[in-house]
């Protein structure tokens, strides 16, 4: 058997970010995550007119599960963020810009960085792959409950804390990043098209929007740690929830559904226009 070292690794990575049929199915996973944020922003609107629902993908997918053909959806939802998944894995292994003739350079500290969050994004379409086939196979459960069970596993020992500790800070951080990127306009960097201000204005909204609600969704995690109280570790949900227990609550879900939904245009763009 001829040995699989970490050369022969990188050299099938990077022939999976040259085969055609490869990225136009992680593109796909680009479309699914739009029709997720789409059907996240309308739950939120639900939450907002007092309807309720789970603001987040579980709460999303639950949506498509319950439609005619439903569960076909979810199986081509789960196929394409795994597709999306690889995708990453594979930018992490050989550098997010090495198919680009013309892209930066992908060593050194920026390069690193390019790769971290290229596997972190990975992990996470494995997360959503993983949802979208347990609500196809009728097993699906709300992601805010199974956050707020784990929370309180993790609260049993200081070791968990600490790791509580750490996942609300990551989390906070990378909502800030998100604001960060949306304001500083960094993110036409990610797209193949010239700067123009319909796609330059939806992607500010967009990140900006999701951004404040993974803030929110990281200091929460902090507060649950604090007052040793789980419920409060719901994720992206109980940051929408937190954000409507607030003055002017109603008004600020509008504010946070819209932006949401225009995350999810954006996410159309990236389907399109991604460099890949």
């Amino acid at each position: 058997m001829r040995k699989f070292g970490a050369g022969g690794v990188v050299r099938a990575a990077d022939d999976a970010t040259g085969n055609a049929w490869f990225e136009v199915a992680a593109r796909a996973g680009h479309v699914t995550s739009g029709i997720v944020h789409i059907l996240i922003a309308y739950v939120i609107v639900r939450i907002a007119v007092g309807a309720g629902g789970n603001a987040d993908q579980s709460g999303a997918l639950s949506a498509v599960a319950s439609t005619t053909g439903g569960t076909v959806a979810l199986w081509a939802a789960a196929a394409a963020f795994v597709a999306m998944a690889f995708w990453r894995v594979a930018e992490a292994i050989v550098g997010v810009h090495a198919t680009e003739p013309n892209g930066p350079d992908d060593k050194g500290a920026s390069g690193l960085a390019d790769r971290g969050k290229a596997l972190s994004l990975a992990v996470i379409y494995f997360a959503f792959a993983w949802t979208a086939v347990r609500f196809a196979l009728g097993d699906g459960t709300s992601s805010s409950k199974e956050n707020a069970g784990l929370s309180a596993r993790l609260m049993g020992s200081g070791a968990g804390k600490l790791a509580l500790v750490v996942v609300g800070v990551v989390v906070f951080c990378v909502g800030c990043y998100h604001v960060y990127k949306g304001i500083s306009g960094n993110f036409m960097d990610d797209l193949s098209i010239a700067d123009n201000a319909a796609v330059r204005t939806t992607g500010v909204i967009g990140y900006v929007a999701k951004g404040v609600v993974l803030a929110i969704a990281g200091i929460l995690v902090g507060v649950a740690v604090v007052r040793a109280d789980p419920s409060k570790a719901t994720g992206i949900d109980g940051a929408v929830k937190a954000l409507g227990s607030a003055p002017a609550g109603q008004i600020l879900l509008f504010v946070a559904a819209i932006g949401v939904a225009t995350y999810g245009v954006y996410a159309f763009v990236m389907a399109r226009y991604a460099r890949m």
